[in-house]
């Protein structure tokens, strides 16, 4: 499969593959940028200037497809990320679909079997993308459906035994799925060689702490360091506003805590990261090619002469697959399930400068956010949800016949199944309306609330 990569085969730089490939007689399927780049070099057109198309689009069929499944709707939604589109099919392929914003949105040639479609459909919101590749790959390129899950597990476990040896390691714990299921992996493989620290950097959701270390002891048998390095992460973030400076002043930060604790259990060589295939993409690819769309902490943010050696078990899945693989690993639901949190916590849910002060506010807007959702009963349909503090803004406001400036809250609840794209959650007006109430007359500073309703593209799950 081609997937990946910018959002046309005409910017900059764009990755291109050897010709040859496409005569090698093995299936091809191109996604996205993978489909315009098998247009372009098969002889088709990819416009330039287009208008472009994110998030739900609605594909419409123009013939038979070996591609499409055959119970979908003549004109159904998918989910698009792209500004250029494939325009003239090369010949010898057919077009079975187009979209708004593409007017080859699927293009198939069964002599050669090279397919490509122009939107997403490995994501959720494209409902009958999942049934496209499950077509491509056991109808036109005949693979049997064998996989299961507990072959990771199986060569997980054999490769880091392999790997670590007698060696001891630390497993850097953030009480989400991610470092969760990480940690009981690398535990069902070294067993007590593993050694597991939360940092408690100060960034947390209110009294979030105290309930992963109470969790994490109660369902786990590791041993477990509650490190409280608050001060040095706010030292750290002191003066920083640009993003992509906290999240690597944050991932650094990470790295001298997990290092100065390794005199703790032995002088530990391996450091366990719940890094996930998203957070690779996102930073840059594990390769570099990919464009930064943020630093993940646990990727970008990690510092050129950090002395721990990575094990990262993880890095090739997406969350749904990572909550599949902690359930067949025995965990609770409460683990599995939580939702997602960034590493770097709330520091990058406050645009502009992380105080305490800022911290302390925004903990109370966020928890009555998440627990009048929690009243509602949306939390399994909400994939994350948060309150964001746009410090370095103002609003003027009327509280008490009095003029007030403070500072807006953002809520922000997103629906989706593995992070790369989201769409944000429809909530119900009067959850809303309860939640704006509730901050503005509990939270002191802030005096206006805003619901985010944009998507993943153009936008991110966090602001920053």
């Amino acid at each position: 499969m081609l997937s990946g990569g910018p959002a046309s085969v005409h910017v900059e730089g764009a990755v291109s593959l050897d010709p040859g490939i496409y005569d090698l007689g093995v299936p091809i399927f191109g996604i996205c940028y993978g489909a315009q780049l098998i247009a372009q070099q098969l002889g088709g057109t990819v416009g330039r200037g287009m208008a472009g198309e994110y998030g739900r689009t609605d594909l419409s069929r123009v013939g038979s497809s070996l591609i499409l499944p055959d119970d979908a709707p003549d004109t159904h939604q998918c989910w698009m990320s792209h500004f250029d589109g494939i325009t003239e099919a090369p010949e010898g392929f057919t077009v079975t679909a187009s979209s708004p914003g593409a007017p080859v949105a699927v293009l198939e040639n069964d002599e050669r079997k090279i397919y490509g479609v122009q939107f997403h459909p490995e994501v959720v919101h494209s409902p009958h993308g999942m049934a496209s590749m499950a077509r491509f790959l056991h109808e036109r390129a005949g693979i049997e459906p064998t996989w299961a899950m507990a072959s990771v597990i199986d060569e997980q476990v054999a490769e880091i035994r392999e790997r670590v040896g007698d060696a001891r390691v630390i497993c850097g714990l953030s009480g989400g799925v991610d470092s969760s299921v990480a940690a009981a992996l690398v535990h069902k493989a070294i067993g007590h060689q593993l050694t597991c620290i939360y940092v408690d950097t100060g960034l947390m959701r209110k009294n979030e702490s105290e309930q992963v270390v109470e969790t994490f002891r109660r369902n786990l048998g590791i041993e477990l360091i509650h490190a409280d390095e608050a001060d040095t992460f706010f030292e750290a973030l002191a003066g920083v506003t640009e993003p992509e400076a906290k999240r690597k002043a944050i991932g650094e930060k990470f790295i001298r805590v997990f290092e100065k604790y390794t005199g703790g259990v032995s002088e530990a060589k391996y450091l366990v990261q719940g890094t996930l295939y998203p957070d690779l993409i996102e930073s840059g690819g594990s390769d570099g090619q990919a464009a930064v769309i943020k630093s993940h902490h646990n990727v970008g943010g990690l510092p050129d002469d950090m002395e721990l050696e990575l094990i990262e078990p993880l890095r090739d899945l997406f969350k749904d697959e990572v909550r599949a693989l902690g359930t067949e690993l025995g965990l609770p639901d409460e683990m599995v399930w939580r939702q997602p949190f960034p590493g770097p916590g709330l520091g990058v849910r406050i645009i502009g400068e992380v105080t305490p002060e800022r911290v302390a506010l925004l903990q109370e807007a966020d928890a009555i956010v998440r627990e009048e959702l929690a009243n509602a009963g949306l939390e399994r349909q909400i994939w994350q949800s948060y309150a964001a503090l746009l410090a370095d803004v103002r609003s003027v406001g009327v509280m008490g016949d009095e003029r007030t400036y403070g500072n807006p809250i953002v809520i922000r609840a997103v629906t989706s199944d593995d992070a790369m794209t989201a769409d944000w959650a429809r909530v119900p007006y009067d959850t809303l309306e309860v939640m704006s109430q509730r901050i503005i007359n509990e939270v002191d500073g802030v005096n206006r609330v805003v619901y985010d309703i944009t998507s993943k593209p153009p936008g991110t799950i966090e602001w920053e």
